[in-house]
């Protein structure tokens, strides 16, 4: 009986020692079946990402044109706006900060001030 038992396990190892030799070139075939595929679908995606894309661009608001009008200001030293002149009335402007800077106040000063001209609106008849 000995014999018999030697000979089952020598038949299931040659068994066994086929389906290991089999089983790493099936692997390796399903493994190069992968890589291959996976390159193609990278090739895919990278001629997928070369292609041109349409840019949207957004239109450009113009803003609207205020019109302003240039006026002179006095000014105290805390940057208070005393009195206003118009803009050909410079002399009068300065005249006003000089007395207010000898008043014995603190100096005074005179500035360009831009103001937003608001025009009335038009009423369609």
């Amino acid at each position: 009986m000995a014999r018999k038992v030697a000979k089952k396990k020598t038949a299931t190892a040659k068994k066994t020692a086929k389906k290991k030799a089999a089983s790493p070139k099936k692997a390796t075939k399903k493994k190069v079946v992968k890589k291959e595929a996976a390159k193609k679908a990278t090739k895919k995606k990278v001629a997928e990402k070369k292609a041109p894309k349409k840019k949207t661009r957004r239109k450009k608001k113009t803003a609207e044109e205020i019109r302003l009008r240039a006026t002179w200001g006095v000014f105290s030293q805390t940057l208070k706006q005393v009195a206003s002149f118009e803009y050909h009335q410079k002399k009068q402007a300065l005249d006003k900060c000089a007395a207010l800077s000898k008043a014995g106040k603190p100096p005074h000063f005179v500035r360009v001030v831009k103001e937003p001209i608001e025009e009335p609106l038009e009423e369609e008849g």
